[in-house]
């Protein structure tokens, strides 16, 4: 059974123009002990998703699906109260801007000190405090933070994007969730501290068997860590295969534009050469193309591509193209 189970995930939001669909009808799954990589342009939909998980919506929002099952436990059956319990114990999550979660009236030692569950605390209800504290410390240091007396004591606004991306993580990791929603965990974050932070994730998948949810738009950083990607555009996914298949064998146009994008080091690139991108821009959602949501942008656009293409699926590998490249001529 699949740890995390969603079927046509739909979120629309209301506009001044009406409601428009941010996501549409959007199916994963997630196995236990999995990577996987949901990659996509800034406003493609990915962090509603990954909110819609934990069940963190707005009332303009409009979330329906038809299947969403963490384990056993069917999420849409479950009031307010069940869901935040069951969250609260199997799910975590990074934001992608963490200095807007944090409590800017609280200290950042006392707002972690509660993100540890209590049952992790053993002793006697007398070095409770004390305990908790060095748990506190003992995370800090993990996501690469040696100045703990000072974060302890500091408010979030007293610190710099960077700490409080690092004291997120520490907060999500404390739990030992059995999901882990990781929205660009190394956002604003210098490359060794990037390196730090998601070979600690990769520590954690390994350890504990944490299924890791790593969303980006870095495609060259995922394809590092996940075992699947999951590749999305204008709120829809395109494409969804093993990482080697992505990379190898890419069957969305789309996708291959960002593998084209993705700088090569290895080859003699003349000095001052421009990525290879598609033309045009990634349509609002109040306006978007009838048919293939890529179709005015698509280099391989025919007039088929008016239409809606079917979601088609080869040996694992799923893609939703009328057109699919690299595919294997038959004789």
């Amino acid at each position: 059974m699949a740890l995390l189970d969603i079927r046509h995930l739909t979120i629309e939001i209301e506009t001044p123009q009406g409601m428009v669909k941010a996501v549409d009808k959007m199916s994963f799954t997630m196995n236990e002990g999995e990577i996987r990589g949901l990659v996509g342009e800034s406003g493609s939909g990915k962090s509603l998703i990954a909110k819609a998980i934990v069940g963190i919506n707005k009332p303009s929002w409009k979330i329906t699906a038809d299947r969403m099952r963490l384990g056993d436990i069917d999420l849409l059956q479950l009031t307010s109260k069940e869901r935040r319990r069951v969250v609260a114990r199997d799910i975590a999550m990074i934001f992608q801007e963490p200095e807007t979660c944090l409590d800017p009236s609280e200290e950042v030692g006392k707002q972690l000190i509660e993100a540890i569950p209590s049952h992790s605390f053993k002793k006697r209800f007398w070095v409770k405090n004390k305990s908790a504290k060095d748990q506190s410390i003992k995370l800090l240091h993990k996501v690469g933070i040696k100045e703990h007396d000072r974060i302890m004591k500091s408010y979030p606004y007293e610190l710099t994007d960077g700490e409080c991306q690092k004291i997120m993580i520490a907060m999500a990791i404390a739990a030992k969730p059995k999901i882990l929603i990781a929205d660009e965990p190394t956002n604003d974050l210098d490359p060794i501290t990037q390196s730090q932070i998601l070979r600690l994730l990769s520590r954690m998948n390994q350890v504990n068997n944490t299924s890791i949810l790593l969303i980006g738009h870095d495609l060259t950083t995922i394809t590092q860590w996940a075992n699947r990607i999951t590749v999305m555009y204008c709120g829809q996914a395109v494409e969804s295969a093993d990482t080697n298949k992505i990379l190898c064998s890419p069957k969305h146009p789309y996708t291959e534009a960002l593998l084209n994008a993705m700088p090569n080091f290895n080859d003699d690139v003349p000095q001052k050469q421009k990525l290879q991108s598609l033309q045009g821009s990634i349509p609002p959602l109040q306006h978007l193309p009838i048919g293939c949501r890529l179709g005015p942008r698509c280099p391989h656009a025919q007039k088929q591509c008016v239409e809606m293409p079917m979601t088609r699926q080869v040996k694992n590998h799923k893609f939703a193209c009328h057109f699919p490249l690299n595919m294997e001529k038959k004789s």
